[in-house]
C-alpha cells in the first residue's frame, strides 16, 4: 500500500444530522396542549358522576350546537357560503325524527302522525331527510353566493316556521310534538335510572355519552374533509372562485355538496336537540337560532372545527349561566321580572364579542391556542458546513 493511501480505520465518522420535520409521536405527547386535551377528555367522561341534570343538559345543548356549527363552518368558513337557514335544516332533524319513529296518537287536540320505525333507524333517516332537503336547495346554493345565498336561505327560515305552526297533524303546531326516547342495541336513552358505580343514571346521563360520541366523529370526518382535497378545493372556491374553476376545481357540484352536507351536520344536530329537549316546539328553530350559529362561527373562528366548538360552547353555555346565577349577577334579572333578561344580556355579549374577534382577533377564539410558537415545528437551523483545508472563506 502507498504512502499516499488513506486509511479510514481508527476514525470517527460525524454522525448526520437528525431530520428536521414534522415531530414525532414521542414529542407530540410531551407538548402541554397534548396533556390538556386528556385532562380534558378524562373530565368530559367524569362529569355525569358528579353534575346535576341541569348542567347535564347544558352540556348536551353545547354538544348539538357543536355539532351543527361545525356544518356550518364547512360551508360558510371554508367554502364562503353564507347561510341564514341553517335553523330550518335542524327543524328538519327533529320533526322528522319524531314523525319516523313516533306512534299515531292524539296529542293537544292533533292528530298527530307517526310511521312507528325503529328509533335508531328514523335517527338516520332523520339525519338523510335533512341532508335531501338540502340537495332539494343545492341548485339554488350552486349557483348563488354571498348576500344573495343569505336572502335565499332566510326564506327557508319562513317556509320552515308556517309549516311548523300549521301541519299540526306531523308537528303538533305550537304545542309541538313528544319525542320518543332512542333505543340503542336494546339500550335506552330514557328516565329509567341505571345505577353506574352507585350513581343513578337518567336520560341526560345517558345521552350525555351518546353525544360525546356524535360530536367526536362528526368532528373527525370534517376535520379530514377540511384537510384532505375537498378541503383544499372548497379554500380555493372561497378565496377565488374563478381561478379555481380554471384549475378544473367543479365549483357548482361544490358548493352544492358541501350544502348537502353541512344540512346532514344540522339534521344530525337536530336530532340530538329533540332527545334533549324530550320535546319539540316551533318557536326555537327561528330566525334567531340562525344568527346564534353565525355568531358561533364567527367568534369561535372561521374555517376551524376546533373554532365550530369553541364558538358553539360560548354561545350555548352563555344564557344557561346567566339564568342559573342571575340572582347573583348586576344587571340581569331572571326571566319574568321586568329587568335585562339572561338572554337578553347573552345577546348583548353575542354582540361585543363578535365585534371584538373582528376587530382584534380575526382567527377566532381558536388562534389563542395556537399564537405561541410550537415546539419542533419551526424551520431547519442552518447547519455550519466544515471548511476544506485550503477553501476560502
Amino acid at each position: 500500500m502507498s504512502d499516499t493511501s488513506v486509511t479510514t480505520s481508527g476514525t470517527a465518522t460525524p454522525a448526520a444530522p437528525e431530520p428536521v420535520g414534522a415531530p414525532g409521536l414521542t414529542e407530540r405527547l410531551r407538548r402541554p396542549r397534548t396533556y390538556a386535551v386528556l385532562v380534558g377528555s378524562l373530565l368530559l367522561l367524569v362529569l355525569p358522576f358528579y353534575l346535576d341534570r341541569f348542567w347535564l343538559q347544558t352540556g348536551l345543548f353545547a354538544m348539538a350546537a357543536a355539532i351543527g356549527a361545525i356544518g356550518l363552518n364547512m360551508l360558510t368558513g371554508a367554502t364562503g357560503q353564507l347561510s341564514m337557514g341553517h335553523a330550518f335544516f335542524l327543524a328538519v332533524g327533529a320533526y322528522g325524527y319524531c314523525v319516523l319513529a313516533g306512534e299515531s296518537s292524539t296529542e293537544n287536540g292533533h292528530a298527530l302522525t307517526g310511521l312507528g320505525l325503529p328509533t335508531w333507524l328514523a335517527a338516520v333517516l332523520a339525519v338523510l331527510l335533512a341532508g335531501l332537503a338540502g340537495g332539494v336547495f343545492s341548485p339554488i346554493a350552486g349557483r348563488l353566493r354571498g348576500a344573495y345565498l343569505g336572502i335565499a336561505t332566510l326564506a327557508l327560515i319562513f317556509i320552515g316556521q308556517h309549516v311548523l305552526f300549521n301541519a299540526g297533524s306531523l308537528t303538533g303546531g305550537y304545542n309541538g310534538r313528544a319525542v320518543p326516547p332512542l333505543s340503542l342495541f336494546g339500550f335506552t336513552f330514557d328516565d329509567t335510572e341505571l345505577l353506574v358505580a352507585t350513581v343513578p343514571f337518567g336520560s341526560s346521563e345517558k345521552l350525555w355519552y351518546l353525544g360525546l360520541v356524535a360530536l367526536l366523529l362528526s368532528a373527525l370526518f370534517a376535520r379530514g374533509v377540511l384537510r384532505g382535497r375537498p378541503g383544499r378545493a372548497m379554500n380555493a372556491i372561497r378565496d377565488h372562485r374563478i381561478a379555481a374553476g380554471v384549475m378544473g376545481v367543479p365549483v357548482a357540484r361544490y358548493r352544492a355538496g358541501v350544502f348537502v352536507l353541512s344540512s346532514m351536520y344540522a339534521g344530525l344536530a337536530g336530532v340530538l336537540l329533540a332527545l334533549v329537549f324530550q320535546r319539540t316546539v316551533p318557536e326555537y328553530f327561528g330566525m334567531i337560532l340562525s344568527l346564534e350559529y353565525l355568531a358561533m362561527i364567527v367568534i369561535g373562528g372561521l374555517g376551524s372545527v376546533a373554532g365550530a366548538v369553541i364558538g358553539a360552547a360560548f354561545v350555548s353555555l352563555l344564557p344557561q349561566v346567566l339564568t342559573h346565577y342571575s340572582d347573583s349577577l348586576p344587571l340581569v334579572s331572571a326571566p319574568g321580572t321586568g329587568g335585562l333578561t339572561p338572554g337578553e344580556a347573552s345577546r348583548y355579549l353575542y354582540g361585543a364579542a363578535v365585534v371584538a374577534v373582528v376587530l382584534f382577533l380575526p382567527g377566532g377564539l381558536a388562534r389563542l391556542g395556537l399564537a405561541r410558537p410550537r415546539l419542533g415545528t419551526g424551520r431547519p437551523r442552518r447547519t455550519t458546513r466544515p471548511k476544506k483545508s485550503g477553501e476560502k472563506k
